[in-house]
């Protein structure tokens, strides 16, 4: 009996599990919610009726990889990019998916500089991969889905469907 109070570490996964294990959760949030591994490369608009539409871009499709961008359908103001807005990768044999990065335009390298700590980079994908969830859940509680999602016309060029962020209520 002394032996399982002693070993109290073993029944809590580490942080590297913990991150496995929300790899794990983001795929299937996203197979549920827009199943982009069944999506030829293009772009793809979900519209809902609380005004911030959804774009997923499926960038790159390999054998067991996808590669994907995810933001809502407008520029914020002071960076000029899609925000919010992740690169994801999603390995379909594994069934997981992880957050590249969550900054536009940039890489992990560009965000932690040249050569950080192994723990700096577990926290930050651990925020990452973190935010992703959350962010999914919520889209899917707002009601996005496979049934919003329209993929944009090829003569249509993503940027003319981006929008301003909508004006909030002083």
């Amino acid at each position: 009996m002394s032996a399982v109070l002693d070993s109290r570490q073993a029944l809590l996964p580490g942080r590297f599990g913990f991150l496995m294990g929300l790899y794990a959760e983001n795929y299937h949030r996203l197979v549920r919610l827009f199943a982009p591994q069944e999506l030829p490369p293009g772009f793809y608009l979900s519209s809902v009726d609380d005004g911030l539409d959804v774009r997923l871009q499926v960038q790159e499709r390999h054998p067991y990889t996808l590669e994907l961008e995810l933001t809502y359908n407008f520029v914020d103001a002071h960076t000029g990019q899609p925000s919010p807005s992740a690169q994801l990768r999603m390995y379909t044999d594994a069934h997981v998916a992880e957050a590249l990065h969550c900054h536009p335009g940039r890489h992990l390298w560009q965000v932690l500089g040249p050569f950080p700590p192994a723990h700096t980079v577990l926290q930050h994908r651990l925020r990452m991969n973190g935010f992703l969830s959350r962010w999914l859940e919520y889209l899917a509680e707002q009601g996005h889905s496979k049934g919003t999602l329209e993929r944009l016309e090829d003569h249509q060029s993503p940027d003319e469907a981006l929008q301003e962020p909508p004006n909030e209520p002083l």
